[in-house]
């Protein structure tokens, strides 16, 4: 039996970070969601480092990732994840507003899945997280073994 993915989302942004929770659920989504106001905080949860909550091992993980955070922004937080030999297994989802074509090579150049655009309509930002929803209920994603 697998375990099922835990999504974790950073993005300092809180009412983003509401609509995208909200809406995938809507998308018929219940998986557990960890949310995550800057780059430092997914990071020390990633690494297992500091005092707050750490990730588990053989757990599969899926990142919801902003660009623009304080402390790390996100292609930093992308760059340092694809760089290590356990933490690379993480499907990176870029959700950003940032449409610049040279940030979406960029991007894709150090290794994330795909790269979303917030559209930023209501209606249209909420049919986006819903279609990643459907995505995320098929990918199949590893699990992380061994200590970072």
């Amino acid at each position: 039996m697998r375990k099922e993915v835990v999504i974790l989302v950073a993005d300092d942004d809180h009412g983003h970070a509401r609509l995208i929770e909200k809406n995938l659920s809507r998308a018929g989504l219940h998986n557990q969601i960890l949310r995550f106001e800057n780059g430092q905080e997914v990071l020390d949860f990633l690494f297992c480092r500091g005092d707050g909550p750490k990730r588990a091992v053989a757990t599969p993980y899926l990142l919801l990732l902003d660009i623009r955070m304080p402390k790390v922004d996100g292609v930093e937080v992308l760059r340092q994840i694809k760089q290590d030999p356990q933490l690379r297994k993480i499907p990176v989802s870029m959700l950003t507003t940032m449409d610049d074509p040279r940030e979406v090579e960029h991007c894709h150049a150090l290794g994330c899945n795909n790269y979303i655009v917030k559209p930023v309509d209501y209606d249209k930002f909420a049919e986006a997280i819903k279609q990643l929803g459907l995505f995320i209920s098929l990918v199949q994603v590893p699990g992380i073994n061994g200590d970072a």
